[in-house]
């Protein structure tokens, strides 16, 4: 579980976060040594930290009940929310917590692969269209919503609906979901709201595993570290021409 919360702390530093704090639950962990920019701290500590920002919790937090507790917490927070893993798992199973949901006044993004989506909707499985699926996320969980997978979907806070074209099957390997999360963050932390951000980090992610498909002449061992970097010289490549 630790390599979900440093997979998703090194996407955003590498696309521009800046300061990236990571607060695990074990308190034993206190440095990542192949990435010593990352700052650690108690997870109660980030959840006053000024805006601009965003907080992405789920990869690494399993279902105890402290995680349970630190999700709470985060729901309150004043910040943007990443919703991923584990605590959408547990927003499915707490009416509470997705009460509290409504009274957040800072962005959400809910960022669920097809499993996960089926439980957040009280399901063992999708019998629906994609897009029916999408709308019903977005009846129960207010937000912005990336339903993964082949052709993405997101869904803003409006309704409104887009379809991302890039990405192929290389990319679901393992920790993508994580990668994708430090992506989407760290565009919410430079400014962007939470609908560009989210279209804008799936675009990148999918895009950065087509260039390394391409590069490699396959997709057999695409892993999602390598999926961050490439991101980032996509990003900034397009960046540059902007200038």
């Amino acid at each position: 579980m630790v390599g979900a919360l440093l997979l998703a702390a090194r996407a955003a530093l590498r696309l521009g976060a800046g300061r990236v704090w990571c607060a695990p639950l074990d308190p034993r962990l206190a440095i990542d040594p192949m990435q010593p920019e990352l700052m650690f701290a108690i997870p109660e500590a980030v959840f006053d930290l000024p805006p601009p920002g965003c907080l992405v919790i789920g990869p690494g937090l399993g279902r105890t009940q402290t995680a349970r507790e630190i999700l709470q917490a985060a729901l309150g927070s004043e910040l943007s929310l990443l919703i991923d893993a584990d605590a959408l798992n547990l927003l499915a199973e707490d009416a509470s917590m997705r009460a509290a949901l409504r009274k957040r006044i800072a962005a959400t993004v809910y960022t669920p692969h097809p499993g996960e989506a089926a439980r957040m909707l009280g399901q063992t499985r999708l019998d629906s269209e994609r897009e029916a699926v999408l709308a019903a996320l977005g009846e129960r969980y207010p937000g912005v919503i990336v339903l993964k997978g082949a052709g993405t979907l997101i869904q803003g806070a409006d309704g409104a609906c887009w379809r991302n074209p890039s990405g192929n099957p290389g990319l679901a390997a393992p920790g993508m979901g994580d990668t994708l999360a430090g992506i989407i963050a760290a565009l919410i932390a430079q400014g962007l709201n939470a609908e560009r951000a989210a279209c804008l980090g799936v675009w990148l992610h999918g895009a950065a595993g087509d260039a390394l498909r391409q590069e490699i002449g396959g997709m057999v061992g695409i892993t999602a570290g390598e999926v961050a970097i490439r991101a980032r010289q996509i990003l900034n490549r397009h960046c540059g021409a902007a200038d």
